[in-house]
């Protein structure tokens, strides 16, 4: 094998991995699209980028694909994120990767569809994917709003938290984790006392929280994520939240966060994840391999990272078995063979991609250990409980998509 280096739309950069020996076969393009250098970089970003490398590495050559993976940074921002994708196609991109943010993600899905090329969402939450806005060119992978919410939000209530105050970030994910949240808070027997929406980003919670601590809820509910909920508990903690007795919970939190937060302040928090580094072997070898590879020596892969090179991998499995020249063809082919395949990694273990394109695995409630409960960098979670696929997932037959039979 070797690989080469190109520049494409939106500074993007391109590695190609060819098969050494063999008839030359038509040349599958995998387009990395993310946040690279603001918000959210380091919840996907280039560690993304490094993972579904990782998988092609793992599986093209020696299956005879030649595979081209180009990345770009959206900046999160919808009309850039369309305007590469447009790019891209021209160009002959077959799959867009990660996406990294729920308007862009909505942006892009009937684009892809019109397009008939493939989307593999590995780093976003809205649930709406896999429901009245499904495709058959979608596939969503890892969680989505409906999981955190219920997964989280069940299991907190259930612990006595039954009195809520959301911190939301103010666009479609935030509004989307808070309302599937209250689902099954109220559900649970809790209540919602209150809530306040925050500009997208944001530095300065200090009126949020200040409400937050005066409704007296119990529970003060996080539906924000990267910079914005890391710079949120810091000042949570500033403001001295979890002394005066409130628990705080992030639906949304990745093991990057709680390492830029450190166990001091991190300590304790409760959250929902569908992979962890050291949850088992499996898990364990996949972070040596990406990590060797380059992904960083001072990092983990997290959740959406991992997703990445599952979604690759198995993509790549399917291409495989209808041959490329079909796969370029029609991205709604590749995507109805991969759902007539199990899932089967290092990541996930054994999952299931449903007709809705929701691929479905275990959800995980852990606990952010304290300082003196880790055994080293790394070691930040201790596991509640594992929610089985059944209990964590929105039932087929209720998220309204068209593709469901009997729906």
């Amino acid at each position: 094998m070797f690989t080469r280096r190109a520049v494409l739309a939106g500074g993007a950069t391109m590695t190609a991995t060819r098969p050494s020996l063999g008839q030359p076969q038509p040349v599958i393009r995998l387009g990395v699209l993310n946040d690279q250098s603001s918000t959210y970089r380091d919840n996907g970003g280039v560690g993304s980028v490094a993972c579904v490398r990782q998988a092609v590495a793992e599986f093209a050559a020696a299956n005879g694909l030649t595979v081209e993976i180009v990345s770009a940074d959206h900046q999160n921002r919808p009309d850039l994120g369309v305007s590469i994708a447009r790019q891209w196609f021209e160009q002959g991109v077959d799959v867009l990767l990660d996406i990294q943010g729920s308007a862009i993600a909505l942006a892009l899905n009937n684009l892809v569809r019109e397009r008939d090329k493939v989307m593999l969402a590995s780093n976003v939450a809205v649930a709406e994917l896999t429901g009245r806005s499904c495709t058959a060119n979608t596939v969503h992978w890892a969680y989505d709003t409906y999981m955190l919410a219920r997964s989280t939000g069940t299991a907190v209530v259930r612990a006595g938290g039954d009195t809520w105050f959301f911190i939301r970030a103010d666009y479609s994910f935030g509004k989307a984790l808070q309302d599937d949240a209250t689902t099954f808070v109220t559900r649970a027997g809790g209540r919602v006392v209150g809530s306040v929406a925050m500009p997208f980003p944001s530095s300065d919670f200090s009126s949020a929280l200040l409400q937050a601590q005066a409704s007296r809820a119990k529970v003060v509910g996080l539906a924000n994520a990267g910079d914005d909920l890391v710079n949120c508990i810091k000042q949570a903690g500033e403001f001295g939240l979890t002394r005066r007795g409130q628990r705080m919970v992030a639906l949304l939190l990745f093991i990057n966060n709680v390492h830029a937060l450190g166990l001091e302040a991190a300590q304790g928090l409760t959250l929902t994840e569908s992979f962890y580094w050291d949850l088992n072997d499996r898990t364990r070898a996949l972070s040596e391999r990406v990590v060797a590879s380059g992904f960083s020596r001072q990092s983990k892969p997290n959740m959406s990272q991992a997703a990445a090179y599952s979604a690759t991998l198995h993509y790549l499995k399917a291409v495989a078995a209808i041959g490329p020249a079909e796969a370029k063809r029609s991205g709604a082919a590749v995507v109805a063979r991969m759902k007539t395949m199990p899932v089967e990694d290092d990541a996930f273990g054994g999952a299931t991609l449903r007709e809705d394109g929701r691929v479905v695995s275990p959800a995980y409630l852990f606990e952010v250990k304290r300082p003196g409960e880790s055994r080293g960098a790394w070691d930040y979670y201790k596991l509640i409980s594992t929610v089985p696929p059944e209990e964590a997932w929105r039932p087929l037959q209720e998220g309204g998509c068209g593709l469901v039979r009997g729906a």
